[in-house]
C-alpha cells in the first residue's frame, strides 16, 4: 500500500465521518481530536486531511482516483462502512455517501453486490440488541450482591484487543458493539437496565464518540510510524503492530468497563467533568497494562472463532 493510497484511505473515514447528519459538535470536534493526535507521530498529516475534508477542498473523486488496486478499493469501502456504522444505524447522508463512494469505485456487478451484503452485515451489527430478553424493573442491586467485574472486564479487553488485528473488517466492526454489551451487562448488575440511547450518551460524557473511536482505530492501525509501510499487513503481522494497533481496543475497553463499574456503582452519581477526567485516568493507567497482556492478546487472535464472536454480539 503506498502513502497516496493510505492518505486517500483515511481522507474517506473522515468524510465518512461527516456524512452523518445526526453528528454534532461534540463528535465533530472528537474527529479532529483524533486527527491532530494521529499526525503527531505519523508519517501522514491526518491534520491536512481532515482540513481538506472540512474545506472541501477532497473530494470522492479526487480520493478515489488514487486508489490503484481492486483490494485497496475494497478495504477503502469496508474501512468507510465501519465508520459510519459506528454510531448505529446508517442515515440518509450515510447512505447517500456510501452509494456515492461504491458507485465511484468502479465495482462490477458480483464487486457491488458483495459490498452491498457487506454493508447489510455491518448495519446489523450496529442495531443488534443489548438484551435478548425484555427488560423488568429493578431496584439497585446491594453491593454485597454485585459479582466482581475484573475477569469479565478483562477477558472484553483481551477479545476487542485481539479482533483489532484480524484483517476481517466486520471482525473490527465488533469492537464498539461489544463494548456496549460489556456496558449494558454491568449496568444491570448494579440493577440499571440500559438502552442504547443511555450507552451512547455515557460514553459521549466521557468523551468517547464511537465514530471517532473507528476513525481513531483506522488511524493506529494505517498511518502509524512504528509500522507505518508495513501497511494493514496480514493476520498478525510484525511485533510492533501487534503491540501498537491491539493496545489501542485493549485499552479503551478496559478503561470503559472499569468506569461504568464506578459510574454504577456509584448511582450514577458523576458530573460530566468527573467522568472524563476518570476515564482519561483509567485509559491512561490501561495503556500501561497492555504489553503485560499482549501475549494472551496474540494466542486470542490466533484461535478466536470470528463467525462466533459476530453470531454471540449479534445474540
Amino acid at each position: 500500500m503506498t502513502d497516496q493510497e493510505r492518505q486517500a484511505i483515511m481522507t474517506l473515514a473522515i468524510m465518512a465521518a461527516f456524512a452523518d447528519d445526526r453528528n454534532d459538535d461534540v463528535e465533530r470536534a472528537e474527529v479532529k481530536r483524533v486527527a491532530d493526535s494521529l499526525s503527531q507521530d505519523s508519517e501522514i498529516n491526518v491534520a491536512a486531511l481532515y482540513q481538506d475534508v472540512l474545506l472541501k477542498r477532497a473530494t470522492l473523486d479526487s480520493a478515489v482516483s488514487a486508489l490503484a488496486s481492486p483490494d485497496t478499493r475494497r478495504l477503502a469501502y469496508e474501512l468507510s462502512v465501519g465508520v459510519c456504522n459506528a454510531d448505529g444505524a446508517l442515515s440518509d447522508g450515510e447512505r447517500t455517501f456510501l452509494y456515492a463512494l461504491e458507485t465511484r469505485l468502479g465495482f462490477d456487478h458480483a464487486e457491488a453486490a458483495s459490498a452491498r451484503a457487506f454493508t447489510e452485515q455491518s448495519e446489523a451489527l450496529a442495531v443488534t440488541p443489548l438484551a435478548t430478553v425484555p427488560p423488568t424493573p429493578q431496584a439497585p442491586a446491594p453491593a454485597a450482591a454485585v459479582p466482581d467485574h475484573d475477569a469479565m472486564i478483562l477477558n472484553y479487553a483481551i477479545l476487542n484487543g485481539a479482533l483489532e488485528l484480524l484483517p476481517d473488517s466486520l471482525a473490527t466492526m465488533a469492537i464498539i458493539p461489544l463494548q456496549m454489551k460489556m456496558v449494558y451487562r454491568i449496568g444491570k448488575s448494579y440493577g440499571y437496565e440500559l438502552d442504547r440511547g443511555h450507552i451512547k450518551d455515557f460514553l459521549a460524557t466521557a468523551g468517547i464518540g464511537m465514530v471517532s473511536q473507528y476513525v481513531e482505530q483506522i488511524g493506529v492501525r494505517l498511518v502509524g510510524s512504528l509500522f507505518g509501510r508495513r501497511g494493514l499487513g496480514g493476520l498478525l503481522g510484525t511485533a510492533t503492530k501487534q503491540a501498537v494497533s491491539s493496545g489501542f481496543s485493549f485499552a479503551t475497553t478496559y478503561a470503559l468497563g472499569r468506569l461504568a463499574v464506578r459510574y454504577y456503582s456509584g448511582g450514577r452519581t458523576f458530573s460530566a467533568q468527573v467522568l472524563k477526567e476518570t476515564y482519561e485516568g483509567l485509559l491512561a493507567e490501561a495503556k500501561g497494562l497492555q504489553q503485560q497482556h499482549l501475549p494472551a492478546i496474540r494466542e486470542k487472535a490466533r484461535t478466536v472463532n470470528v463467525a462466533q464472536v459476530l453470531q454471540e454480539v449479534r445474540a
